[in-house]
């Protein structure tokens, strides 16, 4: 598993990766929450229909800063972010406690 830093965080926070399209597809559909964050690498947009909780949302650019953050409720549709290669999802309120928001440079370092 791989781990994820920002200037804001005092531990490394757990992340998954979701590269392969089926994955990034699937996201966090299905589970009842998740231990530290996914990567959606690529993804420009996400959506939380037939989700079982709310997340914090971060659009992430080429460069690992992030763009944007949003907290989704079940059953929305996010709009496309320009700029956005990747997206990170976490718990809502995750963002908030990380550090995580527009401008903060994230790190994802491999195991």
């Amino acid at each position: 598993m791989a781990m994820l830093t920002t200037p804001g965080i005092l531990a490394p926070v757990p992340l998954e990766v979701a590269a392969s399209a089926r994955a990034r597809r699937r996201g966090l559909l299905g589970r009842d929450g998740i231990d530290g964050a996914l990567l959606l690498s690529p993804a420009a947009a996400v959506h939380t229909l037939g989700m079982r909780f709310a997340i914090d949302v971060a659009y992430v650019d080429r460069k690992f800063r992030v763009l944007a953050v949003r907290t989704m409720k079940p059953g929305r549709m996010g709009r496309p972010r320009p700029r956005s290669r990747h997206i990170l999802e976490a718990e809502a309120g995750a963002m908030e406690r990380w550090g995580v928001r527009h401008g903060t440079q994230v790190t994802v370092h491999d195991r």
